[in-house]
């Protein structure tokens, strides 16, 4: 080891006893339990259920109270106790107000404050006393502190103890003590949370999950498609621009690209109120109770102008990227524009719904002059949306497009595979990739494409759109997109997007070996944990495949998918004990919630036991700290054991 870096770390620890201090209080942690893991997965902008899931801790929250409490309280006792934890500030003004008077309310204020400071200790035991100490309101922490570590048995601090709730009570503070509790304990169940792709598009507040991601405690992202889509319109790809606002008017989200982000949508409707009129196949797919019919007549003219420059803007990308397999998806130079009609694969379907009044038949992906003002204009305001900007940031910065972690493999999509079962190979810039090196390969492209945002034509840029849509792509997993098809031809054939292989291969034990292998994960130990896909319990499919090596937790978060997968999304545990997948009922509202105690989880799944309680040692962290061990030892030796 360099002797100059031993220097600059003997300034830090200038005597033998803080070493040594250091190395006892790392031991340490190394043999503590490791800390509860919570995995969630295409979220796609449904912030009040995923608010509910982070709150409730997919059912570790009323999990600890039931340790504690069951036997001991009434169950009204247990469900209000889980509510007020999940939802502080509006469960304790409906307490309040049921209390007739002062007396009755500070007695409820008491027992309260003890029952809490108990599920803290208890949601802490697993925890060393600094990182407790971070979980707790900063105004409270001391006095928490004087109560959580009550070790004398006799009473002589019992009084003591008494007054310092007293006192709390008597000088109003115990609505905020209870609230601080109440989210330390939100904070203490889960050590670490992932999110397993798809924050971005169909539901209405991405932009909230993101604020809630950038202020949560510990989290990691493993990007999905449509993150990625977001990625790349911030990165410069006005294809990936298209996409998102197309998006939006789909499912009546225009007020995040708007509102939210501050992005001028009024020269896209001077465009579109020019050259469109309605349009069945263009209107809104979910809309808004709040929209007016006027209203979802401009989001379907919207709707048209942006995907017509969508596929526009596919062509010269398609022409100028052969490697990409892509001339098929030519739709707008393949279209019979005298007769109506398309032909895919030596069969002619009539279109439907045709909305062409500004492609030239003779130069179909040519852009009106007007069109380019506006996706230019378009481009430039996404740019310079400060909240926007520092939301891509952050998804660059703890996002990437895999993560091993633990001993598992967490992906969003897939591992491109061929029907045998290996690895699919794409030769980019006369290279070939496959596998984990594939995966490498997109994710330096994304990062050049968004720290060069100025290079707009390049192959970085390119790839990114390719992610979006690629039959290779490890995120969108499919051999096409048909997107034209599904607006313009009512042969619901042309709509089928054939899977990439490893969607049924991932049920099969040997290739999810393989696949854990490829990326230096033991294959006896580790889980792949999957999104993307909703997962059909409605029809009897199992997300825990390959028994046990394949999690699939895309359940169906999207509003839109539920009818489809019978529930409302899937979340993973994995704690020092093993690993469960909670399924999860349709989240109405908070208010149902608070007035009903009705929760939203259903039936636990094991998905994995450990034999040996897992240790830090044996996680990420731990091998961090290890190698922080391995060097305060040599610390020892260089400085302070040879003098």
């Amino acid at each position: 080891m360099n002797t100059k870096y031993l220097d600059l770390l003997a300034e830090k620890y200038d005597s033998e006893e803080k070493v040594a201090a250091e190395l006892i209080n790392l031991e340490a942690i190394l043999n503590l339990p490791k800390g509860t893991e919570h995995f969630v997965s295409d979220l796609h902008g449904e912030y009040q259920a995923f608010q509910h899931v982070l709150r409730n801790g997919s059912g570790r929250v009323e999990e600890k109270i039931r340790d504690i409490f069951n036997g001991s309280i009434y169950e009204s006792e247990i469900n209000e106790m889980v509510t007020l934890v999940y939802y502080p500030e509006e469960k304790l003004q409906m307490i309040k107000n049921s209390f007739a008077n002062d007396q009755e309310l500070n007695l409820w204020y008491k027992e309260t404050i003890g029952r809490l400071i108990k599920l803290v200790s208890y949601a802490s035991s697993k925890y060393t006393h600094a990182k407790l100490r971070k979980a707790l309101p900063s105004q409270f922490a001391y006095i928490i502190e004087e109560l959580l570590y009550k070790t004398d048995e006799s009473a002589n601090k019992e009084q003591y103890y008494s007054q310092i709730v007293q006192q709390i009570i008597s000088l109003g503070q115990a609505d905020k003590l209870i609230i601080g509790l109440a989210y330390s304990t939100q904070r203490l169940v889960v050590d670490h949370l992932h999110v397993v792709g798809d924050i971005y598009d169909r539901g209405p507040e991405p932009d909230k999950i993101m604020e809630t991601l950038i202020n949560y405690h510990s989290v990691d992202i493993q990007w999905g498609n449509h993150d990625v889509l977001w990625i790349g319109a911030f990165a410069g790809s006005k294809v990936c621009l298209a996409n998102i606002i197309r998006i939006c008017a789909r499912y009546d989200n225009l007020d995040i690209i708007e509102d939210v982000y501050g992005i001028n949508l009024r020269p896209l409707l001077n465009l579109a109120d020019k050259y469109y009129d309605d349009n069945p196949a263009f209107r809104p797919k979910v809309p808004s109770d709040k929209t007016t019919e006027h209203e979802k007549l401009q989001i379907t003219k919207i709707h048209q102008a942006i995907s017509i420059i969508q596929f526009k803007l596919e062509s010269p990308i398609i022409k100028r990227r052969p490697n990409f397999n892509m001339s098929e998806r030519l739709v707008l130079e393949n279209v019979d524009y005298e007769n109506n009609e398309l032909t895919i694969h030596d069969k002619t379907y009539p279109l439907e719904n045709s909305c062409f009044a500004t492609v030239d038949p003779k130069n179909p992906a040519q852009l009106l002059e007007e069109e380019q003002q506006v996706i230019d204009k378009l481009l430039f305001s996404l740019q310079h949306s400060e909240k926007l900007a520092r939301h891509m940031r952050f998804l660059m910065k703890k996002g990437s497009l895999y993560l091993k972690y633990n001993g598992n493999l967490l992906i969003h999509g897939c591992i491109p595979l061929n029907e045998d079962g290996k690895m699919e190979k794409m030769v980019i810039e006369d290279q070939t990739y496959a596998g984990r090196d594939l995966l490498d390969i997109f994710e330096r492209f994304l990062r050049y494409a968004f720290t060069h945002p100025e290079e707009t034509d390049d192959l970085a840029t390119d790839m990114v759109w390719y992610l979006w849509t690629g039959e290779y792509s490890s995120l969108f997993g499919k051999r096409k997109m048909t997107t034209f098809e599904r607006y313009f031809i009512s042969d619901k054939d042309t709509h089928k997007e054939k899977k990439n292989p490893y969607y049924y291969l991932r049920e099969d034990v040997k290739v999810c070996r393989s696949i854990l292998k490829e990326f230096d994960l033991d294959p006896d130990q580790g889980h792949i944990i999957n999104g993307h896909t909703p997962v059909k319990e409605i029809e009897g499919e199992n997300p825990i495949k390959a028994n046990g090596k394949m999690v699939v937790i895309d359940g169906g978060f999207s509003k839109a998918y539920q009818s489809t997968t019978g529930i409302a999304g899937y979340t993973l545990l994995y704690n020092s004990y093993g690993m469960q997948l909670v399924a999860h009922k349709q989240f109405h509202s908070k208010e149902d919630v608070l007035t009903n105690g009705t929760d939203v989880l259903s039936v636990k799944r094991l998905v994995d036991k450990e034999l040996d309680r897992k240790k830090v040692r044996e996680t990420n962290v731990g091998e961090e700290m290890l190698e922080e061990v391995s060097i305060l030892k040599r610390l020892m030796e260089y400085r302070y054991m040879n003098r």
